[in-house]
């Protein structure tokens, strides 16, 4: 059954989302003003190569945040105009709450919110009912891309390539590992040189080259990006 949270617990579940979180976390807060230690959270999640994805709903950044969050390789940012909902998840956790990652709210607010566990058969559909709805807040969202410089691109909707001077960060179909963006190269030198002994453009294989998230398949030499994440690449690297 799904367990209540207060204040307090709400912030301390939320912390402890973010720390021990498995390798996908995605984060829902219309408004942003990260603390101290929920920089060091993500700070520390980003450093073991797990992926988080944050989307709110300001599209202007302050220029801290801009800095630090130049400094996270594994965090892709994505803002809603309309987002409202607050909502924290990983693959088997979720907070649900109206607690924004914005620290005058957790210090000041009174907040409250539920702590919801795949894996009790009491929570399992409300688990799934919002994710669905998160997958949803994501797919409508906008990428938020910020540049070496310290500009911010937002992806633009009136499908004109973005042009940034960010050296683009790829990973390999096969194994999942960082390598420069290259939709015509996508996978490792040594993932290639296995690839190559059989040569099929066609073959299934486990990660999107534009986010780095399992495809279950989804995703070949010839097709190595998510259907979902398309748009996405086409306007940051005018494909």
């Amino acid at each position: 059954m799904a367990k209540f949270l207060d204040t307090r617990k709400c912030a301390a579940e939320i912390s402890d989302l973010i720390k021990n979180s498995g390798s996908d976390l995605i984060l829902i807060s219309p408004y942003l003003q990260l603390s101290k230690d929920f920089r060091e959270l993500l700070a520390y999640r980003d450093k073991k190569g797990k992926r988080t994805t944050l989307i709110f709903r300001e599209p202007n950044l302050s220029p801290d945040d801009i800095v630090y969050f130049r400094t996270l390789r594994h965090v892709t940012l994505r803002f809603h105009e309309d987002l409202h909902a607050k909502c924290y998840t990983s693959a088997d956790r979720m907070i649900i709450t109206s607690m924004n990652l914005y620290q005058f709210s957790m210090d000041h607010n009174k907040e409250m919110g539920v702590l919801a566990e795949k894996a009790l058969p009491s929570d399992s559909q409300l688990f799934q009912d919002t994710l669905n709805e998160v997958q949803y807040i994501i797919e409508t969202s906008r990428l938020y891309v910020i540049q070496t410089s310290g500009d911010v691109i937002p992806s633009p909707t009136n499908g004109k390539a973005l042009k940034t001077t960010k050296k683009g960060i790829g990973f390999c179909i096969r194994t999942g590992v960082e390598i420069p963006f290259n939709i015509d190269k996508p996978l490792s030198p040594d993932a290639y040189k296995k690839w190559k002994e059989f040569g099929n453009p066609e073959y299934a294989e486990r990660y999107c080259h534009f986010s780095g998230e399992l495809s279950g398949g989804e995703t070949s030499v010839s097709k190595p990006i998510l259907k979902k994440y398309w748009k996405d690449a086409q306007n940051l690297y005018g494909l």
